[in-house]
């Protein structure tokens, strides 16, 4: 009676843990995907914003730098790492034109 009990609550307890594994592993796997598209846009966003601009100040580079290390820890490497670069090289300050003097 025992064996025959065994015999069919080992595959059913063995089959439940691989299914719990696998929803986990799904399930992080979208939670990472969505994360990165988030990033991805918000880098694309504010690296347009501060491009149109000429300039990004110190707290703006910091901030998208932030946002770059975690989209790039996430695998993402695309169109994102042209953007950041660009802002990265742009001045800090808002320079005077004849206009602002």
């Amino acid at each position: 009676m025992l064996n025959a009990l065994l015999n069919y609550i080992v595959p059913f307890l063995c089959g439940l843990i691989v299914s719990f594994v696998v929803s986990y592993f799904t399930r992080n796997k979208a939670v990472e995907d969505g994360v990165q598209c988030l990033l991805r846009a918000n880098i694309i966003e504010q690296a347009e914003k501060w491009i149109d601009r000429g300039y990004c100040p110190v707290y703006a580079k910091e901030a998208l730098t932030r946002a770059y290390k975690a989209y790039h820890a996430l695998k993402g490497n695309d169109v994102a790492t042209s953007f950041h670069k660009q802002v990265m090289a742009l001045p800090e300050k808002k320079r005077e034109t004849e206009d602002n003097k």
